[in-house]
């Protein structure tokens, strides 16, 4: 595996709140981050049908524009009495017009599971794949998840996203019941980031 030398990494994400989510993570070690959004850069479009190919798309785009190394993540949840959806279209479950409605999203997947008389418990795992890009073409890939079961009613008002649905393993609680710091250290994210920061350690 590549190791990371470099003393700043560009994150290839315009979302504020995933920047310093990952710039706390990478703290330690003394690696200061960048995002695409602070740069300007445009995002690309993401094409691929797995989270891998999403994330390399991101990684390779803004590693190519800038010379700089670039990490990017791609997640979601795939729930397995839908074949795995949504998948790479989570976020996209819950666009409207007037911006994205997760509620929305989680009424659909139930609404779908119910229809196709899905088994109990309806299993899921939620899903986070980081690629670590350098300019040169190069990547390095880290996965990791987090497995558990869709519920219903939604339960719980700290998480985001599909959080209110989904029970990970051997908890009685959903992610969006949880506390934030305990939902970080078991979360999917957590566990590809585990991986990841072997690419940094010396």
């Amino acid at each position: 595996m590549r190791k990371f030398s470099d003393k700043k990494l560009l994150i290839a994400t315009h979302n504020k709140g995933k920047l310093e989510e990952i710039a706390q993570l990478l703290s330690p070690y003394g690696i200061s981050v960048v995002s695409a959004g602070d740069l300007g850069l445009p995002e690309p479009a993401e094409t691929e049908n797995t989270f891998v190919g999403n994330a390399r798309i991101k990684a390779h785009a803004a590693a190519r524009a800038t010379g700089l190394p670039a990490l990017a993540d791609d997640s979601g949840i795939a729930i397995d009495g839908l074949g795995g959806a949504p998948g790479v279209y989570t976020a996209d479950w819950a666009e409207t017009p007037n911006g994205r409605d997760f509620t929305m999203a989680m009424e659909k997947a139930w609404q779908l599971l119910e229809r196709a008389h899905a088994a109990h418990p309806r299993t899921a795992q939620f899903c986070c794949t980081f690629v670590l890009a350098w300019p040169d073409g190069h990547d390095e890939v880290f996965e990791g998840a987090v497995k558990g079961q869709v519920i219903w009613p939604m339960r719980g008002a700290t998480g985001h996203g599909y959080d209110p649905i989904f029970q990970p393993d051997g908890y009685d609680m959903t992610f969006a019941e949880m506390d934030p710091a305990l939902k970080n250290r078991i979360s999917h994210r957590a566990d590809a980031f585990s991986k990841l920061v072997t690419a940094f350690a010396d």
